[in-house]
């Protein structure tokens, strides 16, 4: 397994680059905001929310996928 901090702001930033296998993920908020994560259109109204200091978000992503984050607008979080 491998792990890494992102810091996601209100822009849209990439979580978990594209890669040439499946891959499964853990996603961990350790911040006292909401992390929206999705794909290249995600934003706060569309992506799925990551609770502050909620339980690892489990989920897979497929050949060549690409995850990303935003928080809510003015926010600065690591996740």
């Amino acid at each position: 397994m491998k792990s890494y901090s992102v810091t996601v702001t209100d822009t849209r930033s990439i979580i978990i680059q594209p890669d040439d296998i499946n891959r499964q993920c853990f996603i961990y908020n350790t911040t006292n905001e909401t992390l929206y994560i999705g794909g290249a259109d995600v934003t706060t109204a569309n992506g799925l929310p990551i609770l502050k200091h909620s339980a690892p978000t489990e989920g897979g992503l497929p050949l060549k996928a690409t995850l990303y984050g935003v928080a809510e607008s003015g926010k600065s979080l690591d996740s």
